[in-house]
């Protein structure tokens, strides 16, 4: 049997995120949790080049897996505390700024 493999498109996501901000409602949700996402998108990116699992940096932190997991999906808040034990057990410096 010969299995067909499913061909995927590639997506720019750039263009994908401009595309879908014009709608009011996704654009709304963005503009509350985006900052967030991209924050755990940063934390999952310094994880993995550390090269340290989830349970790791948990343990580094005095967490549990699961919520460095909801970190990383963007599904928890985050306290300064939070981010500056990360940042340290990362060995990265924390830099939080208002921009206009």
């Amino acid at each position: 049997m010969n299995k067909s493999k499913k061909q995927y498109k590639v997506v720019d996501f750039q263009k994908y995120l401009a595309s879908e901000l014009k709608n009011p409602k996704i654009r709304k949700y963005y503009n509350e949790y985006g900052k967030q996402l991209e924050i755990a998108y940063q934390i999952l990116l310094l994880r993995k080049q550390e090269g340290i699992s989830q349970s790791e940096l948990a343990q580094k932190i005095g967490t549990t897996q699961s919520n460095i997991a909801r970190m990383e999906q963007g599904k928890q808040n985050f306290t300064t505390e939070t981010l500056q034990k990360i940042a340290s057990a990362l060995r990265h410096d924390l830099k939080v700024e208002f921009v206009k």
